[in-house]
């Protein structure tokens, strides 16, 4: 069993909302203490902090960057003018908004240094951390990088990150990452993402909302998102970058056998709405072919060393119509080291009487067995293709395609082609009508 995690980004995401849900689904923030320890980053405090959104017991993270002026950085200093109005909401959605509280993912953070993106990379490729904790932030990290760069066209080395490369923002990466770990999660599934509309206000002046960072995230995923009608930032590009860079699938829940469920909150209480990042963990089966139940079957066999090649094809044939599932037949070798076959046939055990009764008659047999077993069809589906004018059956089932044998002989003789050109044709032809 893989142990699935599945966030619902029905209220947006941030990466501190992200951390805060896995926390308040299970993840010990002492273990996750414990794994950003082995950063070589010092200077800030983490916590978390039990609230109601909406009336939902939550989680709110708190990154506090020791012996840094929070907002005025964000407000008087500086800009960079090749990146500034993209990094600082990933973190300071402040910088892009009048109305603070909006989301509220991450206001409350300092430490708004300036970090070039291969500084980051080194960083972590240094840091002692558990291999997938490193790998998922590093993932995250580099996805900032390369859709900063192509935007601002420049190399992502070269990137220069604002708030996203600060201490903060490396806490809640590499937190939720961490987290991640601490719960085991193998495999990660994400909701469409929520976002927000109209503009937000930057340092280079109003700006599309969703934030073109976010945008460019999830066109390079082909992750779904929707827009509601709500002005705040409700996405943020460090959020949407921890799902685009980390998420195995997007859509509904799959099936769980859920063992927790956790609140990640911003800072306001919108009213109306949580302001939360739910996240749901628990045990996937691992992907089989036989998932219960099964469907009950029939199965006859009998031996035959007196039958002739074409008495059997025929057997097969005439099973096959009976309305067996399969027919079939196998070399063995009987007493005196007579060659023979054991004839097989396949059925629903309502056909049981008429199918065992054609295996009896075709073959002579003085005697059958049979067993009942279960079988697990997968879902196929039939589909018709022309090659030259001629209709050709084609069977889908998830990663195989196969052209009807019979069809694509009597077209093949029709048409005074090879065989094997009208399969290939008929399998084109099939795959160009699923695309």
């Amino acid at each position: 069993m893989s142990r699935t995690a599945w966030f619902h980004c029905f209220a947006g995401t941030a990466g501190d909302m992200t951390m805060a849900s896995l926390v308040h689904a299970g993840a010990d923030p002492v273990e996750v203490a414990a794994v950003l320890a082995g950063l070589e980053l010092d200077g800030y405090a983490l916590s978390f902090e039990p609230v109601l959104r909406c009336g939902i017991a939550a989680t709110q993270a708190h990154v506090a960057v020791l012996g840094e002026h929070q907002h005025s950085l964000l407000h008087d200093g500086v800009p960079h003018d090749h990146h500034e109005h993209d990094h600082g909401h990933a973190h300071g959605d402040h910088h892009h908004h009048d109305d603070h509280d909006h989301h509220g993912h991450d206001h409350h953070h300092g430490g708004h240094g300036h970090r070039p993106y291969a500084a980051i990379r080194d960083l972590l490729a240094a840091a002692d951390l558990p291999s997938r904790v490193r790998d998922r932030a590093q993932r995250t990290f580099r996805l900032l990088a390369e859709v900063e760069g192509a935007m601002h066209r420049m190399p992502p080395d070269d990137v220069e990150f604002h708030e996203v490369g600060s201490v903060d923002a490396i806490i809640d990466i590499v937190g939720a990452c961490a987290a991640l770990e601490v719960l085991g999660i193998d495999r990660i599934v994400c909701s469409p993402i929520t976002v927000g509309q109209g503009t937000v206000h930057a340092a280079h002046g109003e700006l599309p909302n969703p934030a073109p960072a976010v945008v460019e995230l999830l066109a390079r995923r082909g992750a779904p998102s929707r827009g509601i009608a709500d002005r705040k930032e409700l996405a943020t590009p460090t959020g949407v970058a921890l799902m685009t860079a980390l998420a195995d699938e997007f859509g509904p829940m799959p099936a769980l056998t859920v063992q927790s469920v956790g609140y990640g909150a911003g800072t306001a209480d919108i009213p109306g709405r949580p302001n939360v990042v739910q996240v749901v963990v628990g045990a996937e089966p691992v992907a089989g072919l036989a998932p219960q139940p099964g469907q009950p079957v029939q199965l006859f066999e009998t031996n035959v060393d007196d039958a002739t090649g074409e008495v059997i094809a025929h057997t097969i044939a005439a099973l096959l119509a009976a309305g067996a599932y399969d027919a079939w037949a196998s070399p063995i070798v009987m007493k005196k080291g007579r060659p023979a076959h054991t004839v097989h046939a396949l059925c629903d055990p309502a056909a049981a009487a008429e199918v065992s009764a054609v295996l009896v008659r075709e073959t002579g047999s003085l005697g059958l067995r049979g067993t009942l077993l279960q079988r697990w069809p997968q879902q196929r589906d039939e589909h018709t293709v022309h090659v030259h004018g001629h209709a050709i059956g084609v069977k889908v089932t998830a990663g195989r395609m196969k052209v009807e044998h019979d069809d694509a002989a009597a077209a093949a003789r029709a048409l005074g082609l090879p065989l094997r050109e009208v399969l290939r044709q008929a399998t084109e032809a099939a795959h160009r009508a699923l695309d």
